[in-house]
């Protein structure tokens, strides 16, 4: 199976494999040609082997004449927020996000810490495999120094949110469980929980890497965050990936709800201020279509991929975007999934609707959505099959934005492939569990019989 994957969300691979210091130094080459020796944003999730990433990176960074501002541990939409506060001329990331331990990869944003586009990924790409590295002589290499400020600047921006209100959530006195996952959430999401008085219980929030459970934050990873919500009577649990851009939640029953509803709620609460647009994924939930026909605005989706929401935000000035995976982009902030912000707004929502979280979960039409995938042995494959699916139901009504979306009364299907693992994704969405699972279910079965042919 080929590890390594090259897309326009960067680079994975599984470490000691395809994920090594030789490619690592000439991506860092790369990129630093790519800004032109600008400054750049550097941090990392808590993976072990995010140390060794760090160092090939600063040495290609450091040979283009870059000068380096190293966060050291910090989230995704930290290191994002602080290119974006610095006028950097680009950011690398170091995390895997919800990959396994073995995994890990590199995210690169352009100026300010705006994710890069589709073009400006392909002209990276170019540097790399056609060695159009530009080094510098010795007396105009870069530079490295520390700035430890972008967590506290992170949290203070989300508390000076004109929606949230401190003393209103104090006043609640929420009993919440944080569930970081050993992982970059843990240098802030606690304190971040603190501050808004909530009282705190921490699991796996060491960041070591030493990832308890798998960081990918779905309901079926998060039976301890369940047991301890309810020994603990708390009012919810939040669960983060590896690299703290995703929130998953459990409600005050101890169940772990699906990762749909973090865009849900979260879009719910922001139009309640301010009505506009908003921009989700072609595999989001038909829970968002109520959303923004509850609130009269328009709901626009887009392929997969934090980069694909982002530029559609950006062309209709929505005012919230996301994905289906906890995702959720608030432009105030910055233009990034943003785990963090979305833990506050969900934290005022119940201090400001005085419910709990299954009750606002109960207001909201209820749909089954089944996320599965298929392993595959390369991406080429993973394209044959896509293509093959688009003629199987080219006589239904399909909807070719991101892989193969079938779309019937009620319910929908769809077949893509992933550009983070090398796998198949295969998503429905019904009004019942068990019609959702058969639809998953059969469709998978079809697509590796394509497979065994």
């Amino acid at each position: 199976m080929d590890t390594l994957i090259i897309s326009v969300s960067g680079v994975r691979g599984i470490v000691g494999e395809s994920f090594h210091p030789n490619l690592l130094a000439r991506f860092g080459t790369a990129f630093g040609t790519f800004i032109k020796a600008g400054k750049v944003v550097l941090g990392r999730d808590s993976r072990p082997s995010g140390e060794m990433a760090w160092h090939a990176l600063l040495s290609g960074l450091i040979a283009t004449g870059c000068e380096v501002v190293d966060l050291g541990i910090c989230p995704t939409p930290t290191i994002l927020l602080r290119a974006k506060d610095l006028s950097a001329g680009g950011s690398i990331t170091i995390t895997a996000s919800h990959n396994p331990i073995e995994w890990n990869g590199i995210e690169f944003a352009a100026s300010c810490g705006s994710l890069l586009t589709p073009e400006q990924s392909a002209e990276l790409i170019n540097i790399y495999e056609n060695y159009k590295d530009k080094l510098m002589p010795h007396d105009k290499l870069g530079s490295v120094k520390q700035d430890d400020t972008a967590v506290e600047r992170h949290i203070s921006k989300i508390l000076n949110l004109p929606y949230i209100d401190v003393e209103l959530i104090k006043n609640r006195r929420l009993k919440v469980v944080i569930d970081c996952c050993n992982g970059a959430g843990s240098v802030i999401s606690p304190k971040l929980l603190r501050e808004l008085g909530c009282e705190v219980i921490e699991l796996g929030c060491q960041p070591d890497g030493k990832f308890p459970r798998h960081p990918e934050p779905v309901p079926e990873h998060l039976s301890q965050l369940c047991e301890i919500v309810r020994a603990q009577n708390a009012d919810i649990g939040f669960a983060h990936d590896g690299d703290a851009d995703r929130l998953a939640i459990v409600s005050d029953k101890a169940e772990a709800i699906s990762n749909e509803y973090t865009l849900v709620l979260a879009s719910d609460f922001i139009l309640s201020k301010r009505k506009g647009p908003v921009v989700a994924t072609s595999s989001t939930s038909m829970m968002m279509d109520y959303i923004a026909q509850k609130h009269g605005v328009p709901l626009y989706r887009t392929k997969v991929g934090v980069g694909n929401v982002v530029q559609k935000m950006q062309k209709v000035n929505a005012v919230i975007g996301g994905e289906g995976t906890g995702g959720v982009i608030f432009p105030e902030i910055h233009y990034t999934t943003d785990g963090m912000t979305a833990l506050a707004v969900i934290i005022q929502q119940l201090a400001e609707s005085k419910a709990t979280i299954s009750e606002l979960v109960s207001e909201i039409p209820q749909y089954s959505i089944i996320k599965k995938k298929i392993e595959i042995p390369t991406q080429e494959i993973a394209d044959a099959l896509t293509h093959k699916a688009a003629q199987y139901y080219a006589n239904e009504n399909i909807n070719l934005t991101d892989g193969v979306k079938i779309i019937r009364k009620d319910s929908w299907v769809n077949i893509r492939k992933s550009g983070t693992e090398p796998v198949i994704r295969v998503f429905s969405e019904a009004k019942t569990t068990e019609e959702a699972e058969r639809l998953c279910d059969s469709t998978m079965e079809m697509i590796k019989s394509w497979m065994r042919a």
